[in-house]
């Protein structure tokens, strides 16, 4: 498979498996999941058809492992909009994460901190590099650094998915460093 081609599946994925489910007919279970068979037949259904090898390639190549495979069923590891509990388990951050925005996002977040916006919860990365890449997806990177220690000891609940994404429900804006 070529890349456009994984592209495009991977898009169709994340698509329907965190955000429209409905609109291809496909039923997500409370915690996400859905049968690999549905959602084939509900892809082919609706224009879209994958294969199952085209299906495992993009789940085994994809860089931020945005899908989780068990057995006969697939879903998103995080990034949701609509309703599911994931179970993630809680689980003390390091002292300092990550996360990529653009230059247009900051004032808004200088005054309200990071919010979840249409997601279940704020997103976080563990790395400088992987925010770079995050917030390059919508123009030039402004990586924010997040004192996540501190506000996991001030009562902050996090959690962290399959693919090492740190997820939280809101960043008050006193616990972010802002570029000068």
């Amino acid at each position: 498979m070529d890349d456009r081609r994984r592209i495009r599946v991977s898009k169709f994925l994340s698509r329907h498996l965190r955000h429209e489910p409905g609109r291809i007919g496909l039923v997500l279970g409370s915690q996400g999941w859905t049968g690999i068979d549905a959602l084939l037949v509900a892809a082919a259904r609706h224009g879209f058809a994958i294969t199952r090898d085209e299906l495992a390639q993009v789940v085994a190549r994809d860089d931020k492992q945005r899908f989780a495979v068990d057995g006969d069923r697939i879903r998103a590891n995080q990034g949701h909009s609509v309703a599911v509990d994931l179970d993630l388990p809680v689980a003390e951050p390091p002292a300092f994460l990550f996360h990529g925005t653009v230059s247009r996002s900051v004032a808004a977040i200088r005054e309200e901190g990071l919010r979840p916006m249409n997601r279940h919860a704020v997103h976080l990365s563990p790395d400088r590099e992987t925010a770079i890449r995050v917030g390059a997806r919508r123009g030039r990177p402004v990586v924010l650094v997040v004192r996540s220690g501190d506000m996991c000891r001030a009562g902050h609940e996090f959690r962290i998915s399959a693919n090492g994404v740190w997820l939280v429900s809101h960043v008050p804006p006193g616990y972010i460093s802002f570029p000068a």
